[in-house]
Formats: structure tokens, C-alpha cells, sequence
């Protein structure tokens, strides 16, 4: 039969740095965890080659005698679990340190050359090991200050299998950034200093309130494009800073997430962020934001992978369940930004250019003729109006100008200092309004403000009767749907009845549709019900009572929300007047989080008085 025998300290080693060292920048994250464990103020960091070359971490922590030096090489050997808690079994239940589970120095030692030095501040010397692969090198006193100094050099060098993985300087650079920047953010009260090939890349203060790290390290422009995050539910803290959703980016490499100051990357907490974005972002567009997530030791656990970058919560739910509601609570507190600085190509082209004599002689008369075809056409079936101070959208207009002639206002209003989103003047290609307001000159994407409205009104309703958000079908449409597709609408009927919308099922393959919420009086319900399907489906909601067990209910009606407000949107194209322009202003001057879609497209710029007066020179 088969000998079995112990493997050599050196090969189990080499065994555990597969799961803990996979790239330098995996190494540099052990490194700089065990420097702020350590209770370090001030953090070196300098690379060679984005860390292929060399790492090297210098602290002014609590430094190591030649013991315990000596100890922390060992597998298995941690100063973060104090001894009576190991004896009572419940050490990693309360673990409140980065690094605990001794692996990490004795797994880079294995398979670098890694130097470390330090010294206790109560110590008149320090101490140096080097230990190259495996195998100590040296081991002697050495003249070092009050701290330690980790040099990592030659990584894979008897390991070239694991060598030729690694990628190019610059992309293993830019993971090493990546984790000096979220141990950076997460540690506000400690200075860093991070350098690569002689260049400094950035050096930050200790002691910075936790808003200017977060935006000193992410973008600037995040200070003025976010909303700050402080929420507590018992035990649980949620801050941070929270990117508007029309500051976002094509990929979630900007999104920020700790849980008791440890930078991590848990499903949980990015779907939560995504749910909490969801109808107000595109969907291959990503929030920019920082979260920190403080609850007690023991309803977390830290040791489910090596890397301990992701985590277990006793209560997944209601960890969700206030990340989704902070957010959105943030985001909709009075809050109508967006960011709306204009583009500068097309600023660019506004320039002073010379027009031939004449050029407007020619389309006078038509202008003139089809500027009051336009109000005599107002009037007519199928343009908006006015009910209770909203804006009521019917079919479309038939004569509806498709030029981008814009429509004067027939009686200039003056400019009311309380109207941030200022009074209408006129429209343009029937899709912008332009407004003047007290600072600027606004300009609103009608489609995209009644998107967002819509879809705020439709919330609004769940508080009020049935019957008045919901319109009953002369006759009632039969949808043919995968029986797939009517399990998973049957599951949420009641859901949809609440916000206006009738269904019942009608056989294996078909839903019936008795009504309509009011404020979608022309959607189809085809492809309404088809559309809020494939939202369920795509959020885990299965039909069988069981699937969706990670959204909460609250996530499941605003999905199916905004589906609705997608249908229910006028599309450009639309005239208006001047009335219902203003009433349009007002109403997003009301509305929570009007400053952009459902989809996170502003739905308004603003160019301010000064930047319209450099347009002409006038400045």
C-alpha cells in the first residue's frame, strides 16, 4: 500500500503561499495590514517594476525584538489572537485586527527573498533576518529606527511556474495601487507615502477626516458630485460617501467597501449597492462611492478565505436591507444635483462665426408661420396639461414640429430668486427646455425629467387608494408569456395590484391584465409585463417562492417601479407651452433625486451666467 509520510516545512509553505500570495500585490496587502496592526502612524510604501522587482514597507509601528521576530516567520505563529481568547475557542469570533491567521510572512518568505528588520521603541537595537525561498540567510543585529522595514526582492524566482503568471509591470502596479488605496481610505488616521521606480504617486497627511481621504484618493470631482452617508440601526454604522448617480463610471473598480475597516469585495455588499442604484443607473454603467460598514465582531466572520477579502454576516438581510436604505434615504433627501458641468468639446464649438447676408431672409415667413401653427395646435387632443399642478401626458401631438426651432415664450416672467431650475423661455427641438434661472441659463431633457418624475409618482401612489392609481380596462388583455415568465409575475400579483396594476393568471401560458396604474394610462401591457418579467428573472425572483430570497420586498416593487416609469415616459418629440414648461420646473424642483433618470443621465445642465458671457467675449 500506498507510504504516507509528513511533507517538508518548506513544500507546505510553498503550498499555503498559493492560496495567500498569488501576485505582489497580494504580499503588499499582508505587508501593509500587519504595519497598521502593529500601530503604525506613518506607512512607506515603494515599489520596482509595480512590485516584480522589489516591495519594501517601512513602519513606525510597535517594531519586534529578535523573538518574536524570529516567531513571526513561523506558520502559524500571530500576536492578533491574545491568548484568552484562543483557550476559550472563540478567538476568530472577535477577531478586531487585519491580519490573524500567521500564514502570510512565512508564505512570502517561501518563495521571495524577504528581508525584514525592526526594532521595539523600548529597545536600544534592532534586529535583521533575511530568508531567501525557504532558507535563512542572516540573522544579526542591525542599526535600524524605532519600527520595521519588510523588503520583498526575486518573487517566483525557484518557482518559475508560478513567475510566468505574472503579468506586466504596469498592470501589477496598478493592483499594488489598488490595495494601498483602500487600506489608505479605510485608515484616514494614518500618513502614507506611496512611490514606484523613484516617482511619488501620492503622499497623504495623517489625520484627514474621512471625506477628504475618501475624495483625495478616488476623484476630486467625487466632492462635489456625492452625498455624505451616516445611518445606524442598533449596532450597525453605515458612512461614507455616495457618487450621484450621474457620476458614474463603465466599470465598479470605484467602489469602495469595508466592513470594520477592512477592504473587501463580498457579493452581498455589491449587490446591495447595485439594488440600491437600480433604476437609476444604466445598466452597464457602475456608482462611484465609499461605504464603511461598522457592526459588532461576533455578527461577522472575516475567516472565509485566505485572502480575507470577502466575509460572512449572521444577518445578511438586514445588512442589505440598510445599505439599499441608506443609500436611496441619501440620495433622495432633497438632494436634485447631477453632475452637470457642460461637456467641453461641446462647448467648443459655440464660437463667433460669420453668416451670409441674408441667410435667414428666405425661411422668414415659414419660420413665423410655423411658430404660430405650434400654439394654434396646442390647444389639441393629445398635448399635455395641467391637473393639480402636474403635468398630464396624453398621445402624441400630430403636428408636432420635428425642426429645432426653438418657441418664444408669449409673456416674459421674471426671474423668481426661488426657482433654482429658473423660469421656461422656450423650447427647442421639441425635446429641450431652456429656462433662465437667477445664476445661469438651464437647459432640461424633457424626456428625461418626466422619466424620473414618473417614476417618483408611481412610488408616491403606493401610499394612497387603489383605485385612484389604477385605470380598469374595457377589456381586459390576455399576454401569452413563457409559463416561466407568468410564475414569476403570479409571484408578485399582489405587489402589482397594490401599485395600480391588475394580473391574474389565465392558464399555463398567459397572464391577464384588468387594469392599468393611472399615471401609465397608454403603456402596452404586452410588453410592460414582458419587461417586468426579464427584470425578475435577471434579480434571482424564480416564481417558486423561494428564488429572490436575497432581495428584499422593497427591491422587488422598485424593479418592477421603474420598469413601469420606462413605459409610462412621453417620449422627445412633445410641444409645450409655456405654462406647462414651468410646471414641469416646479414639479422637479419638488421631486427627490430629479437631477437625473432612471437610468443616471442628467436630466438638466446649467451654464452659468459667466460661462455664457466668455461665449460672446464678454468676459
Amino acid at each position: 500500500m500506498p507510504t504516507i509520510r509528513r511533507l517538508p516545512e518548506a513544500l507546505i509553505n510553498r503550498i499555503a503561499a498559493g492560496e495567500v500570495i498569488e501576485r505582489p500585490a497580494a504580499a503588499l496587502k499582508e505587508l501593509l495590514e500587519n504595519a497598521i496592526d502593529a500601530g503604525a502612524t506613518r506607512i512607506a510604501v515603494t515599489l520596482e517594476d509595480g512590485g516584480i522587482g522589489a516591495i519594501e514597507v517601512v513602519d513606525d509601528g510597535c517594531g519586534m525584538d529578535e523573538r518574536a521576530l524570529a516567531l513571526a516567520l513561523e506558520r502559524h505563529a500571530t500576536s492578533k489572537l491574545p491568548e484568552d481568547l484562543v483557550g476559550d475557542g472563540h478567538a476568530l469570533e472577535r477577531v478586531a485586527t487585519l491580519g490573524f491567521r500567521g500564514e502570510a510572512l512565512p508564505s512570502i518568505a517561501s518563495v521571495a527573498r524577504f528581508t525584514l528588520e525592526s526594532r521595539p521603541h523600548d529597545a536600544d537595537a534592532g534586529w535583521r533576518r533575511v530568508v531567501d525561498h525557504g532558507r535563512v540567510v542572516e540573522d544579526r543585529p542591525a542599526a535600524v529606527p524605532p519600527g520595521t522595514r519588510a523588503r520583498i526582492e526575486d518573487f517566483f524566482r525557484e518557482v518559475p511556474a508560478r513567475r510566468k503568471f505574472l503579468r506586466t509591470p504596469r498592470s501589477e502596479y496598478a493592483a499594488c495601487q489598488d490595495i494601498v488605496r483602500r487600506l489608505a481610505m479605510a485608515r484616514p488616521e494614518v500618513g502614507f507615502t506611496f512611490s514606484n521606480n523613484g516617482r511619488r504617486i501620492f503622499q497623504l497627511q495623517r489625520g484627514e477626516a474621512l471625506p477628504e481621504r475618501v475624495v483625495r484618493l478616488v476623484a476630486r470631482e467625487l466632492k462635489d458630485n456625492s452625498v455624505p452617508i451616516d445611518l445606524a440601526r442598533g449596532d450597525m454604522t453605515l458612512t461614507g460617501l455616495a457618487g450621484l448617480p450621474t457620476y458614474n463610471r463603465g466599470v465598479a473598480d470605484h467602489q469602495y467597501l469595508f466592513v470594520n475597516g477592512r477592504p473587501v469585495k463580498d457579493r452581498l455588499l455589491v449587490g446591495a449597492v447595485r439594488g440600491a442604484y437600480a433604476e437609476m443607473l444604466a445598466r452597464d454603467r457602475h456608482a462611484v462611492l465609499a461605504l464603511f460598514l461598522d457592526l459588532p465582531p461576533e455578527d461577522v466572520d472575516v475567516n472565509v478565505h485566505p485572502a480575507k477579502s470577502e466575509v460572512r454576516f449572521r444577518d445578511p438581510q438586514g445588512v442589505r436591507g440598510m445599505i439599499v436604505g441608506g443609500l436611496r434615504a441619501a440620495l433622495s433627501t432633497g438632494d436634485k444635483r447631477s453632475a452637470q458641468a457642460p461637456d467641453a468639446s461641446a462647448m467648443a464649438k459655440w464660437q463667433a462665426e460669420p453668416v451670409a447676408p441674408g441667410a435667414f431672409a428666405s425661411g422668414e415667413a415659414a419660420a413665423g408661420d410655423s411658430t404660430r401653427s405650434i400654439f394654434d395646435r396646442l390647444g389639441g387632443e393629445g398635448t399635455p396639461s395641467l391637473h393639480e399642478g402636474r403635468l398630464d401626458w396624453g398621445a402624441p401631438s400630430p403636428g408636432a414640429l420635428p425642426s429645432g426651432r426653438a418657441i418664444e415664450a408669449e409673456e416674459a416672467a421674471q426671474v423668481a430668486p426661488d426657482h433654482p431650475l429658473g423660469i421656461a423661455r422656450g423650447q427647442v427641438a421639441n425635446t429641450y427646455i431652456v429656462a433662465e434661472a437667477a445664476d445661469g441659463l438651464v437647459l432640461v431633457d424633457q424626456h428625461a425629467a418626466h422619466e424620473r418624475l414618473t417614476l417618483e409618482r408611481l412610488r408616491s401612489a403606493g401610499a394612497s387608494d387603489a383605485v385612484s392609481r389604477s385605470q380598469a380596462l374595457l377589456m381586459p388583455e390576455v399576454v401569452e408569456m413563457s409559463e416561466a415568465e407568468c410564475d414569476r409575475l403570479e409571484s408578485i400579483a399582489d405587489d402589482l395590484d397594490r401599485l395600480g396594476l391588475a394580473v391574474e393568471r389565465f392558464g399555463p401560458a398567459a397572464m391577464l391584465v384588468r387594469s392599468l396604474p393611472h399615471a401609465l394610462p397608454k403603456a402596452d401591457p404586452h410588453a410592460l409585463l414582458r419587461d417586468i418579467a426579464d427584470d425578475l428573472a435577471k434579480n434571482g425572483i424564480d416564481g417558486s417562492g423561494e428564488g429572490g430570497g436575497s432581495l428584499l420586498l422593497t427591491e422587488k416593487i422598485e424593479y418592477v417601479l421603474a420598469t413601469m416609469a420606462c413605459h409610462g415616459s412621453v417620449r422627445a418629440g412633445r410641444t409645450l407651452r409655456v405654462e406647462e414648461m414651468n410646471a414641469l420646473l416646479r414639479e422637479m424642483e419638488r421631486t427627490p433625486r430629479s437631477g437625473q433618470c432612471n437610468h443616471g443621465r442628467p436630466t438638466w445642465v446649467k451654464l452659468s451666467m459667466e460661462e455664457v458671457e466668455k461665449l460672446f467675449g464678454r468676459h
